[in-house]
């Protein structure tokens, strides 16, 4: 299976899916104009992770912000999440936020109370705006 890497723009994240380690990792700013355009092939590469999965999936969410059709994006991923600890998988969910973003904090224990998966919460750098 290929690696899926889609390149951060200002208004989608940077993402990384790495099935050799089961390492999932999204960054960045989540706003994109045509959302199923942007989603579509990482839920479609999520699927088919899903077929042949590792021992232990690492999912890493570290966003600035993102809008609701984001949001349901994200949430559908959790859930798929779900479906790998129902098979016995090890899963853990690592939400980053900024000391300074408590929003982002509360979005994440929301999310934690909607999936049965455990999530780790860690306090990263804030954003350099500069690089914007």
């Amino acid at each position: 299976m290929i690696d899926l890497t889609i390149q951060e723009t200002a208004k989608t994240p940077f993402v990384n899916f790495d099935s050799l380690t089961g390492v999932m990792s999204i960054r960045g700013r989540s706003i994109p104009d045509s959302p199923d355009e942007f989603w579509l092939p990482v839920l479609n590469w999520f699927e088919s992770y899903m077929m042949n999965p590792q021992e232990k999936t690492i999912f890493s969410i570290d966003l600035e912000y993102f809008n609701i059709t984001s949001s349901k994006r994200i949430l559908f991923l959790l859930y798929k999440l779900n479906e790998l600890a129902d098979k016995g998988c090890d899963v853990v969910v690592r939400w980053n936020y900024r000391k300074s973003d408590e929003d982002m904090y509360e979005v994440g224990q929301d999310y934690a109370y909607m999936v049965k998966v455990p999530f780790e919460f860690n306090v990263v750098q804030e954003f350099d705006l500069a690089i914007a």
